[in-house]
């Protein structure tokens, strides 16, 4: 049996448009990201980072959700699937690092509420020779 190259993800599809959500398949468990194109600079900005972890939602039901909301500012999105051993806890704590990365980037704040990833500040040294 071949080892796959990661640990966490199983299968990765990047910068889809919004037209493409019906591909994704059912109850696919992992991370997604939105983004809104901006064609001038050929650029994507993440928007919002979000997770689908457990067994009864999936990343497709949640970006239909995203694109019935109000000022769903994203015209793209990615998704990153996990493999099926992990856990839900285990996906949570990945979007809560994400999110934790853009939490000063104020084109990445327009959806995202979490500011921070609280968990992560049990584990923050103030300088690498804390380490144990």
């Amino acid at each position: 049996m071949p080892i796959s190259p990661l640990r966490l993800i199983q299968n990765s599809v990047e910068y889809c448009s919004k037209k493409d959500i019906s591909a994704i398949p059912p109850y696919t468990r992992g991370i997604y990201v939105l983004y809104k194109y901006r064609p001038h600079y050929d650029a994507y900005n993440v928007v919002y980072v979000g997770m689908a972890g457990g067994d009864k939602a999936g990343v497709r039901g949640r970006l239909y959700r995203h694109n019935k909301d109000k000022g769903n500012d994203w015209s793209h999105f990615s998704v990153y699937q996990v493999w099926d051993n992990i856990r839900e806890d285990e996906v949570r704590e990945l979007e809560g690092l994400f999110r934790h990365l853009y939490r000063y980037d104020h084109k990445a704040n327009k959806l995202n509420k979490q500011r921070g990833f609280k968990k992560l500040n049990q584990v923050r040294s103030s300088w690498f020779d804390e380490w144990e």
